[in-house]
């Protein structure tokens, strides 16, 4: 999802990877970062401890850069039966 929406974008993606026992010391904590996984556009904390959908990105990505949010992509009868995004 990231490189996608990096290349529609004038954004720099950065992904940090560590493992989950550095997320959890009191040095991270000092750096006021959000608890892994997260996602930031920004200074804004998009979500943290959990998934986020693509649309919820780009629309903060959109916001961030002073451009109109993209529709949210609709939903098919399939798609909601099936409950997948």
């Amino acid at each position: 999802m990231m490189p996608r929406l990096g290349e529609k974008y004038p954004v720099d993606i950065e992904v940090i990877s560590k493992p989950k026992a550095e997320y959890q010391t009191d040095d991270y904590f000092e750096l006021d970062l959000p608890v892994a996984p997260a996602v930031m556009v920004g200074e804004e904390i998009v979500v943290e401890g959990e998934n986020v959908s693509e649309h919820e990105v780009e629309a903060t990505i959109c916001r961030h850069l002073g451009l109109p949010e993209p529709e949210p992509e609709k939903k098919g009868i399939l798609k909601r039966f099936l409950g997948k995004s």
